[in-house]
Protein backbone atom coordinates (compact mmCIF):
# COMPACT_ATOMS: atom_id res chain seq x y z
CA UNK A 1 0.00 0.00 0.00
CA UNK A 2 1.57 3.39 -1.15
CA UNK A 3 1.27 6.67 1.01
CA UNK A 4 -1.83 7.87 -0.94
CA UNK A 5 -3.59 4.64 -0.14
CA UNK A 6 -2.48 4.61 3.20
CA UNK A 7 -3.54 8.30 3.69
CA UNK A 8 -7.10 7.27 2.39
CA UNK A 9 -7.30 4.41 4.23
CA UNK A 10 -6.75 6.01 7.33
CA UNK A 11 -9.72 6.79 10.00
CA UNK A 12 -11.03 10.47 9.59
CA UNK A 13 -9.61 11.49 12.92
CA UNK A 14 -6.31 10.76 12.84
CA UNK A 15 -6.59 12.41 9.29
CA UNK A 16 -7.98 15.53 10.72
CA UNK A 17 -5.53 15.66 13.49
CA UNK A 18 -2.81 15.63 10.77
CA UNK A 19 -4.24 19.10 10.05
CA UNK A 20 -4.05 20.38 13.37
CA UNK A 21 -2.97 23.53 14.60
CA UNK A 22 0.21 22.63 16.16
CA UNK A 23 1.73 26.10 16.73
CA UNK A 24 2.04 27.68 20.47
CA UNK A 25 2.90 30.93 20.57
CA UNK A 26 1.28 32.12 16.89
CA UNK A 27 -2.18 30.54 16.45
CA UNK A 28 -3.92 30.60 13.56
CA UNK A 29 -6.34 33.73 13.56
CA UNK A 30 -9.97 34.55 11.91
CA UNK A 31 -9.99 37.04 9.20
CA UNK A 32 -11.60 40.18 10.20
CA UNK A 33 -14.73 39.22 8.06
CA UNK A 34 -15.88 36.86 10.60
CA UNK A 35 -17.44 39.09 12.66
CA UNK A 36 -18.34 41.96 10.24
CA UNK A 37 -20.22 40.73 7.15
CA UNK A 38 -23.40 38.97 8.03
CA UNK A 39 -23.47 35.24 6.61
CA UNK A 40 -26.89 36.04 4.68
CA UNK A 41 -24.67 38.63 2.88
CA UNK A 42 -21.62 35.91 2.00
CA UNK A 43 -24.60 33.52 1.01
CA UNK A 44 -25.98 35.34 -1.43
CA UNK A 45 -22.28 36.35 -2.84
CA UNK A 46 -22.11 32.52 -3.38
CA UNK A 47 -25.14 31.96 -4.61
CA UNK A 48 -23.88 34.02 -7.75
CA UNK A 49 -20.68 32.65 -8.44
CA UNK A 50 -22.17 28.99 -8.37
CA UNK A 51 -24.92 30.08 -11.08
CA UNK A 52 -22.31 32.58 -12.55
CA UNK A 53 -19.08 32.05 -11.98
CA UNK A 54 -18.87 36.00 -10.67
CA UNK A 55 -20.52 38.34 -8.34
CA UNK A 56 -20.07 41.99 -9.15
CA UNK A 57 -19.99 44.30 -5.60
CA UNK A 58 -20.97 47.53 -6.89
CA UNK A 59 -20.17 50.52 -4.04
CA UNK A 60 -18.03 49.60 -1.52
CA UNK A 61 -15.22 52.61 -2.15
CA UNK A 62 -16.73 56.38 -3.82
CA UNK A 63 -14.99 57.76 -6.10
CA UNK A 64 -12.85 60.06 -4.56
CA UNK A 65 -11.25 57.29 -2.38
CA UNK A 66 -10.70 55.92 -5.91
CA UNK A 67 -9.28 58.86 -7.09
CA UNK A 68 -6.27 59.09 -4.40
CA UNK A 69 -5.52 55.43 -4.94
CA UNK A 70 -5.43 56.50 -9.28
CA UNK A 71 -3.00 59.44 -8.12
CA UNK A 72 -0.73 57.27 -6.19
CA UNK A 73 -0.69 54.44 -8.59
CA UNK A 74 0.23 56.53 -11.56
CA UNK A 75 3.02 57.93 -9.77
CA UNK A 76 4.45 54.61 -9.32
CA UNK A 77 3.39 53.22 -12.80
CA UNK A 78 6.44 53.18 -15.48
CA UNK A 79 6.41 51.82 -19.20
CA UNK A 80 3.61 49.68 -20.97
CA UNK A 81 3.84 45.96 -20.73
CA UNK A 82 6.43 43.34 -22.44
CA UNK A 83 4.17 40.99 -24.76
CA UNK A 84 0.74 41.08 -25.99
CA UNK A 85 -1.19 38.84 -22.98
CA UNK A 86 -0.04 41.45 -20.73
CA UNK A 87 -0.68 44.17 -22.88
CA UNK A 88 1.50 46.10 -25.20
CA UNK A 89 -0.12 49.30 -24.15
CA UNK A 90 -0.68 48.35 -20.93
CA UNK A 91 1.11 49.55 -17.96
CA UNK A 92 1.42 47.36 -14.36
CA UNK A 93 2.72 47.24 -11.44
CA UNK A 94 4.20 44.72 -9.50
CA UNK A 95 5.54 44.06 -6.01
CA UNK A 96 2.48 46.91 -5.30
CA UNK A 97 2.13 46.05 -1.50
CA UNK A 98 6.20 47.00 -1.19
CA UNK A 99 5.64 50.75 -2.82
CA UNK A 100 2.63 51.74 -1.11
CA UNK A 101 -0.09 51.33 1.32
CA UNK A 102 -3.28 52.77 -0.41
CA UNK A 103 -4.24 49.20 -2.10
CA UNK A 104 -4.09 47.39 1.36
CA UNK A 105 -7.79 47.79 2.20
CA UNK A 106 -8.82 46.64 -1.27
CA UNK A 107 -6.99 43.63 -0.57
CA UNK A 108 -8.64 42.57 2.64
CA UNK A 109 -11.42 44.09 2.18
CA UNK A 110 -14.15 41.96 4.41
CA UNK A 111 -16.42 41.56 1.83
CA UNK A 112 -13.92 39.59 0.08
CA UNK A 113 -12.47 37.45 3.23
CA UNK A 114 -15.75 36.63 3.69
CA UNK A 115 -16.34 34.88 0.36
CA UNK A 116 -12.56 33.27 0.82
CA UNK A 117 -13.13 31.86 4.32
CA UNK A 118 -15.78 30.14 2.57
CA UNK A 119 -14.08 28.75 -0.80
CA UNK A 120 -10.86 28.03 0.77
CA UNK A 121 -8.82 26.19 3.84
CA UNK A 122 -7.61 28.24 6.65
CA UNK A 123 -4.34 30.40 6.10
CA UNK A 124 -5.33 30.79 2.41
CA UNK A 125 -2.82 33.26 0.53
CA UNK A 126 -2.65 36.24 -1.74
CA UNK A 127 -0.97 34.96 -4.83
CA UNK A 128 -0.62 38.22 -6.35
CA UNK A 129 -1.46 41.97 -6.24
CA UNK A 130 -1.11 44.32 -9.16
CA UNK A 131 -2.60 47.17 -10.57
CA UNK A 132 -3.60 47.09 -14.55
CA UNK A 133 -3.74 50.18 -16.30
CA UNK A 134 -5.27 49.53 -20.23
CA UNK A 135 -4.34 52.76 -22.21
CA UNK A 136 -6.17 53.49 -25.31
CA UNK A 137 -5.95 51.66 -28.49
CA UNK A 138 -5.38 48.08 -26.28
CA UNK A 139 -6.60 44.96 -27.85
CA UNK A 140 -8.61 42.79 -26.26
CA UNK A 141 -6.31 40.02 -23.91
CA UNK A 142 -6.74 35.90 -24.97
CA UNK A 143 -9.47 34.55 -23.11
CA UNK A 144 -8.02 32.36 -20.41
CA UNK A 145 -8.15 30.67 -16.62
CA UNK A 146 -6.15 31.83 -14.15
CA UNK A 147 -5.49 27.84 -13.16
CA UNK A 148 -4.54 26.38 -16.59
CA UNK A 149 -1.16 26.73 -15.42
CA UNK A 150 -1.24 24.47 -12.43
CA UNK A 151 -1.17 20.62 -13.79
CA UNK A 152 -3.60 19.44 -10.96
CA UNK A 153 -7.44 19.46 -10.37
CA UNK A 154 -9.26 18.35 -7.70
CA UNK A 155 -13.02 18.01 -8.58
CA UNK A 156 -15.15 20.33 -7.06
CA UNK A 157 -12.31 22.24 -5.31
CA UNK A 158 -11.26 25.70 -6.44
CA UNK A 159 -7.64 26.18 -6.08
CA UNK A 160 -7.82 30.07 -6.76
CA UNK A 161 -9.94 33.32 -6.98
CA UNK A 162 -9.38 36.70 -8.31
CA UNK A 163 -10.97 40.60 -7.68
CA UNK A 164 -10.55 42.85 -10.14
CA UNK A 165 -11.13 46.49 -8.52
CA UNK A 166 -12.10 49.30 -10.37
CA UNK A 167 -10.46 52.40 -10.14
CA UNK A 168 -11.47 53.58 -13.02
CA UNK A 169 -15.37 53.26 -13.76
CA UNK A 170 -15.78 50.29 -16.28
CA UNK A 171 -17.39 50.76 -19.58
CA UNK A 172 -18.63 48.47 -22.33
CA UNK A 173 -15.77 50.19 -24.68
CA UNK A 174 -12.77 50.90 -21.93
CA UNK A 175 -11.58 48.03 -21.94
CA UNK A 176 -13.76 46.19 -18.42
CA UNK A 177 -13.25 43.16 -17.25
CA UNK A 178 -14.78 40.39 -19.62
CA UNK A 179 -16.15 37.27 -18.42
CA UNK A 180 -17.47 33.82 -19.89
CA UNK A 181 -21.00 33.40 -18.11
CA UNK A 182 -21.04 30.00 -16.46
CA UNK A 183 -17.96 28.65 -17.93
CA UNK A 184 -16.28 27.83 -13.84
CA UNK A 185 -18.91 24.68 -14.64
CA UNK A 186 -17.36 23.88 -17.96
CA UNK A 187 -15.05 20.74 -18.16
CA UNK A 188 -11.50 21.11 -17.71
CA UNK A 189 -10.29 20.11 -21.19
CA UNK A 190 -12.74 22.48 -22.74
CA UNK A 191 -11.36 25.59 -24.20
CA UNK A 192 -12.89 28.91 -25.42
CA UNK A 193 -13.07 30.22 -28.23
CA UNK A 194 -12.12 33.26 -29.99
CA UNK A 195 -15.45 33.63 -31.30
CA UNK A 196 -16.92 33.02 -27.19
CA UNK A 197 -19.82 34.79 -26.12
CA UNK A 198 -18.51 37.28 -23.39
CA UNK A 199 -19.96 39.96 -20.52
CA UNK A 200 -18.44 43.02 -19.83
CA UNK A 201 -18.14 44.09 -15.97
CA UNK A 202 -19.62 46.90 -16.30
CA UNK A 203 -19.68 48.56 -12.36
CA UNK A 204 -18.58 52.54 -11.41
CA UNK A 205 -15.39 52.92 -9.93
CA UNK A 206 -15.00 51.60 -6.03
CA UNK A 207 -16.86 48.40 -7.52
CA UNK A 208 -14.96 44.91 -7.61
CA UNK A 209 -15.80 41.51 -9.41
CA UNK A 210 -14.72 38.53 -8.20
CA UNK A 211 -15.08 35.11 -9.56
CA UNK A 212 -12.93 31.57 -9.02
CA UNK A 213 -9.51 30.57 -10.74
CA UNK A 214 -11.71 28.16 -12.93
CA UNK A 215 -13.96 31.12 -15.31
CA UNK A 216 -12.60 32.03 -18.51
CA UNK A 217 -12.38 35.99 -18.81
CA UNK A 218 -9.79 38.34 -20.06
CA UNK A 219 -9.30 42.21 -20.38
CA UNK A 220 -11.06 43.75 -22.42
CA UNK A 221 -10.48 45.60 -25.83
CA UNK A 222 -10.14 49.79 -24.96
CA UNK A 223 -11.91 51.22 -28.05
CA UNK A 224 -12.53 54.49 -25.56
CA UNK A 225 -10.24 57.66 -25.40
CA UNK A 226 -9.06 57.43 -21.52
CA UNK A 227 -6.99 54.76 -19.77
CA UNK A 228 -9.12 52.05 -17.44
CA UNK A 229 -6.96 51.38 -13.98
CA UNK A 230 -7.87 48.18 -11.93
CA UNK A 231 -6.03 46.68 -8.85
CA UNK A 232 -6.50 42.68 -9.30
CA UNK A 233 -5.55 40.47 -6.21
CA UNK A 234 -5.30 36.63 -6.81
CA UNK A 235 -5.60 34.17 -3.93
CA UNK A 236 -5.19 30.92 -3.73
CA UNK A 237 -5.61 27.67 -1.42
CA UNK A 238 -2.81 27.37 1.37
CA UNK A 239 -0.90 24.50 -0.30
CA UNK A 240 -0.44 26.17 -3.67
CA UNK A 241 2.73 28.17 -4.26
CA UNK A 242 2.02 31.68 -4.64
CA UNK A 243 2.83 33.55 -8.19
CA UNK A 244 4.51 36.66 -6.49
CA UNK A 245 7.23 35.61 -4.48
CA UNK A 246 6.52 37.42 -1.14
CA UNK A 247 9.27 36.26 0.72
CA UNK A 248 11.62 38.32 -1.65
CA UNK A 249 9.70 41.13 -2.96
CA UNK A 250 8.21 42.39 0.36
CA UNK A 251 10.74 43.95 3.09
CA UNK A 252 10.45 42.81 6.69
CA UNK A 253 9.58 46.10 8.00
CA UNK A 254 6.46 46.32 5.05
CA UNK A 255 5.16 42.99 6.81
CA UNK A 256 5.44 44.27 10.12
CA UNK A 257 3.20 47.21 8.64
CA UNK A 258 0.57 45.29 6.65
CA UNK A 259 -2.78 44.16 8.40
CA UNK A 260 -3.11 40.23 10.40
CA UNK A 261 -5.18 39.51 7.29
CA UNK A 262 -2.78 40.40 4.76
CA UNK A 263 0.12 39.37 6.67
CA UNK A 264 -1.24 36.02 6.93
CA UNK A 265 -1.45 35.89 3.30
CA UNK A 266 1.72 36.98 2.06
CA UNK A 267 2.58 33.67 3.88
CA UNK A 268 3.74 34.45 7.55
CA UNK A 269 1.08 31.82 8.64
CA UNK A 270 1.26 27.86 8.64
CA UNK A 271 -1.37 25.48 7.09
CA UNK A 272 -1.20 22.91 9.69
CA UNK A 273 0.61 20.56 10.28
CA UNK A 274 3.78 21.91 9.17
CA UNK A 275 3.59 23.81 5.64
CA UNK A 276 4.87 27.17 5.99
CA UNK A 277 7.47 26.61 8.74
CA UNK A 278 10.75 28.17 8.69
CA UNK A 279 13.70 26.32 10.36
CA UNK A 280 11.10 24.37 12.37
CA UNK A 281 8.92 27.31 13.87
CA UNK A 282 6.47 29.50 12.88
CA UNK A 283 7.61 32.00 10.33
CA UNK A 284 6.00 35.01 12.31
CA UNK A 285 9.34 34.45 14.55
CA UNK A 286 11.22 36.14 12.18
CA UNK A 287 9.45 39.21 12.76
CA UNK A 288 10.29 39.51 16.33
CA UNK A 289 13.09 42.40 17.42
Amino acid sequence: MNDLETEAAAPLDLRLDRRRDLAAKYRATQSQAATIIPAETTDKDLMAIEENGYVIIEGLYDAGEMQIIKEEALALLGPTGRNSFEGLSTQRLYASLQKTRVFDRLVDHPRILALLDRMFEPNYLLSQCQVINILPGEAAQALHRDDLFVPISKAGVEIGAATVWAIDDFTETNGSTVVVPASHHWSGDRMAGEDESTLPAVMPAGSVIFYPSSLWHGGGANRSGTARMALTCQYCQPYMRQQENYSLSLSKDVVKEVSEDIRRMLGYSIHPPFIGMVNGMHPKRLLED
